[in-house]
């Protein structure tokens, strides 16, 4: 199937970003280096083009009964302007999915929601969102609005200072997860004070057609996804197919080390298979660590104990531009699962020492 292409494909072309596919998309990996562009966002603002990430749209009678069902959250404590992290399990308290729910304003009288998949997953969660809607019986209207949509990431200490500079309205007093709209250059959009990169900063959902009037607005270092994994694996967050696949590598809230996202005194499937994990306890968590010898950590490589078996295996891997170091998320048994443990990464068949850390590894906001 032909890739699907971001609102700014061209703009990008023209900018000299380089490409790659991610999640069934056409996406700029980089536009000037990794580097730089990850130094833009850790010290000034940098821009992310994020559009191929979903949009789901849901109101009605039943929307919140809906929602609350299918997230891991509690959607019940969200006001209108309000968003939270949650996850997406299916009957075994397995990730689907990871995705950001806003409540925006009520439409008719009736709660209305947006909540984002991955890249790629947008289908899929609409689908499911239907299948238990008429399982349920529930009143609700779900719509898959991704096509309607661009999504951009402001991110660095200086992106409060930029947006007040675009938005017309005022918006240093949006707190962290909360959103609401706002007007760049006469076009409405969605904000909120969210990102994926351990810095200050704001995503705006765009109108698809005004996509470039808005993208321009904003003078600083276009930023793509290769500086978004470098920045997101500096701040220990997990990604999607990466550090857990529901298919290939099945985790829950738990393991993945994002349990906050549940809450049991709520009722959502998955959440009897949760409690039960909540219990008894895991057997594997996902950790942080820094490899003390020099090598890379790439997503597969075996992780060993001190005298050489296998323990656990890397999900993300990088050379922290911030640290100067080699740093990873990886599955380790709860034993090993202690900061200051050491293990060994195995890098091109030849074992490195590493350390494990707490995460973030580094400040974040």
């Amino acid at each position: 199937m032909p890739l699907q292409t971001p609102p700014l494909r061209g703009l990008h072309d023209e900018r000299g970003a380089k490409f790659t596919e991610f999640g069934g998309w056409d996406m700029p990996v980089e536009f000037d280096s990794i580097r730089e562009e990850h130094a833009a966002v850790r010290d000034d603002v940098g821009i992310f083009d994020v559009s191929h990430m979903g949009e789901i749209h849901v109101t009605g009678p039943d929307a919140t009964t809906l929602m609350g069902r299918l997230t891991s959250n509690d959607v019940t404590t969200l006001e209108v302007g309000d968003s939270q992290y949650a996850t997406i399990t299916d009957e075994e308290g397995i990730i689907i999915d990871d995705t950001v729910v806003y409540r925006l304003p009520d439409e008719g009288g009736e709660a209305t929601y947006l909540f984002v998949p991955n890249a790629g997953n947008d289908e899929a969660m609409h689908e499911r969102w239907i299948e238990y809607r008429n399982e349920w019986g529930l009143e609700a209207t779900v719509d898959n609005q991704t096509d309607e949509y661009a999504m951009f990431a402001l991110q660095g200490p200086e992106a409060a200072a930029l947006a007040s500079d675009v938005v017309a309205e005022p918006i240093d007093d949006l707190g962290r997860f909360e959103a609401r709209s706002v007007t760049i250059e006469e076009i409405e959009c969605w904000t909120a004070r969210t990102g994926y990169t351990g810095e200050d900063g704001f995503e705006f959902l765009v109108p698809w057609m005004d996509a470039e009037t808005v993208w321009s607005a904003f003078d600083c270092q276009p930023c793509g996804l290769g500086a978004r994994d470098t920045l997101r694996l500096e701040a220990g967050y997990v990604l999607a197919g990466e550090d857990f696949d529901h298919e290939s590598d099945p985790r829950t809230p738990y393991e993945a080390g994002i349990g906050f996202t549940v809450k049991l005194d709520t009722e959502f499937v998955g959440r009897d298979a949760l409690e039960r994990v909540k219990e008894e306890g895991v057997e594997e968590k996902l950790v942080g660590f820094r490899l003390i010898d020099r090598g890379v950590p790439r997503h597969g490589y075996d992780i060993t104990n001190t005298e050489g078996r296998v323990v656990g295996t890397v999900t993300s891997g990088t050379m922290s531009p911030t640290l100067g170091a080699p740093i990873g998320l990886g599955y380790v048994p709860v034993e090993y699962a202690e900061p200051g443990t050491t293990l060994r990464v195995i890098v091109r068949g030849q074992p490195k020492k590493a350390r494990v850390e707490t995460t973030p590894f580094i400040d974040t906001v």
